[in-house]
């Protein structure tokens, strides 16, 4: 039986309740420390981590002797820092959503982990959904055929004051608007059933918070097998969530998913019906009612890649792949053409210092 891993936690934001959650009760891994640059924010979250330690610095956290892994839930633009930190203190590195801001960014963060020999994991939950894995499934069984479209939906309700609760927010510096936030899980299992993108043109405005980047976003996606399929993405939904969804349409079938997070059956057809057709509503229509279920799936994965030394399903390539096609979206939105990939950036101002920042 493999040794227990130690995990740290670097910051303690809203996401974190998830991680902290799940590492409660997931078989393998443990909370060791934890640490972030508001120290009773760190210490709020570790009196819900029995035997957790506060660290009270980066450094003290990476220098532990117990931690194996590392979870990165620092705001976007500083995942590429505290990565390659990590990496060098030979720690494995997950990262939550995205990998990082800027392809250079990511690419270090890539180089870095693979100079140390350590595993690099970016948390992309919606792929643990039950419907998708079925959806995953059908599609390597060939019950889609070819797929010629697809598409997803994100209408999600953001306030004001989600973007007011911290400054990094909706800034191109640290975090980035509606599709690198909210529509990047979407955007990756766009990816993930219909392979690489060649060609996006993309059109993105602010519709109603005072931000520095897209609320509201519409993208046509081209892919290399001759594939399309649409974005649309929003934070202005009212006067609350919709649905994220992903809808794909094969030549031998057809798969819808919807729900808050892609994570409800909505169509399931096939030009040749199977017997197991009728149960799968029952087994795989939907997520279990339980609070970080996917979360939890992810960190089982990580911790059997860590114990099996196999490929991780989302590292750090994997992460890179959608971060590419985004920085080609705001390369449309900016330009107003559209934009072909592989490409160097030059408009996109994804992860680039504020004016304040550079004085």
């Amino acid at each position: 039986m493999s040794r227990e891993l130690g995990i740290a936690l670097i910051g303690c934001g809203k996401i974190s309740n998830k991680h902290i959650h799940v590492l409660q009760q997931i078989e393998g891994g443990r909370l060791v420390t934890l640490f972030d640059e508001q120290a009773e924010r760190a210490a709020a979250q570790a009196a819900k981590a029995p035997g957790a330690q506060v660290a009270r610095s980066l450094e003290e956290a990476l220098a532990t002797p117990s931690v194996d892994l590392v979870t990165v839930c620092t705001p976007s633009g500083s995942h590429a820092q505290v990565a390659i930190a990590a990496a060098k203190a030979g720690k494995h590195v997950i990262v939550e959503k995205p990998l990082a801001l800027s392809l250079d960014q990511a690419d270090q963060m890539i180089d870095a982990c693979d100079a140390a020999g350590v595993k690099l994991f970016v948390t992309k939950q919606n792929r643990y959904n039950r419907p998708v894995r079925a959806a995953r499934r059908a599609l390597e069984e060939g019950r889609l055929g070819e797929i010629f479209m697809g598409g997803v939906r994100v209408l999600w309700h953001r306030d004001q004051q989600y973007y007011d609760a911290a400054d990094w927010r909706g800034t191109w510096a640290q975090d980035g608007g509606v599709c690198t936030n909210q529509a990047s899980h979407h955007i990756d299992l766009l990816l993930w059933f219909m392979g690489d993108v060649v060609s996006v043109y993309a059109s993105g405005s602010t519709v109603m918070h005072d931000i520095e980047t897209e609320d509201t976003a519409t993208v046509l996606m081209r892919f290399r097998h001759g594939a399309a399929a649409t974005v649309q993405a929003t934070t202005c939904a009212q006067p609350r969530d919709l649905e994220g969804s992903i809808a794909l349409f094969g030549t031998r079938g057809t798969i819808e998913i919807g729900g808050f997070a892609a994570n409800q059956l909505r169509t399931w057809m096939f030009a040749e019906p199977q017997p197991a057709d009728e149960t799968v509503w029952d087994e795989w229509g939907t997520n279990p009612d339980e609070f970080a279920y996917n979360h939890k799936e992810f960190y089982r994965d990580v911790l059997g890649t860590i114990a099996s030394n196999r490929r991780a399903l989302i590292d750090g390539i994997e992460g890179r792949r959608s971060l590419e096609v985004i920085h080609a979206i705001y390369e449309s939105m900016e330009t107003g053409r559209e934009v072909t990939l592989r490409f160097e950036p030059r408009r996109c101002r994804l992860g680039a210092p504020t004016a304040r920042e550079e004085t």
